[in-house]
């Protein structure tokens, strides 16, 4: 079963957050063959970019080994999270990020999350990394859907998983794939 987990970080704790980097490597070094996607949100594109929080994507037996991922994490125990969103992921797309080869040149990278539950499925494109279904953790309900995409730009990630009804909410960041530089994911 894959969970979605996605750390948002609480103001001020960038910091921190950089401090923590070499024991959240080693915490993943551990779950290397069972993730799906990695890597920071950030408040733009550029080098001077800063993380905004964490998105992992993880093939685990159940919800209690999911908890014991996202709570045992580094940057969660370290408190540079201000809320952590935990949730059950059926990967639409049956793939990993590192599978993705359809890379255009310009466009950047984007997690894209929508809760509620009228927003019709979306078209899959050649542009997602990796989409699925958010569903609880006992995967009984489906809140809402996540996708990692290239796009030209935000506005055009955003449009990647449409909304229904007035309820509906779509969030849109920067995003990056994940890792120690230069790694080469064991698989």
């Amino acid at each position: 079963m894959e969970y979605f987990v996605y750390g948002r970080d609480r103001p001020g704790a960038f910091g921190l957050k950089m401090s923590l980097t070499g024991e959240h490597w080693s915490f993943m070094d551990g779950y290397a063959k069972l993730l799906v996607a990695r890597g920071p949100t950030l408040t733009g594109d550029g080098d001077d970019a800063e993380s905004t929080g964490s998105l992992h994507i993880v093939d685990l037996p159940d919800a209690e080994s999911a908890r014991t991922f996202a709570y045992d994490e580094p940057y969660y125990r370290a408190d540079v999270f201000e809320s952590v969103l935990l949730c059950r992921f059926h990967n639409a797309l049956g793939r990993t990020m590192w599978d993705f080869t359809e890379a255009v040149d310009g466009y950047g990278r984007f997690l894209v999350i929508t809760t509620g539950e009228s927003a019709p499925a979306p078209v899959p494109s050649k542009h997602m990394i990796v989409y699925g279904e958010l569903l609880t953790l006992d995967g009984e309900a489906r809140i809402g859907r996540a996708a990692m995409v290239e796009a030209p730009d935000r506005e055009a990630a955003a449009r990647s998983l449409p909304v229904g009804g007035d309820d509906d909410r779509t969030e849109v960041h920067p995003w990056r794939f994940g890792g120690r530089p230069g790694e080469t994911p064991i698989r």
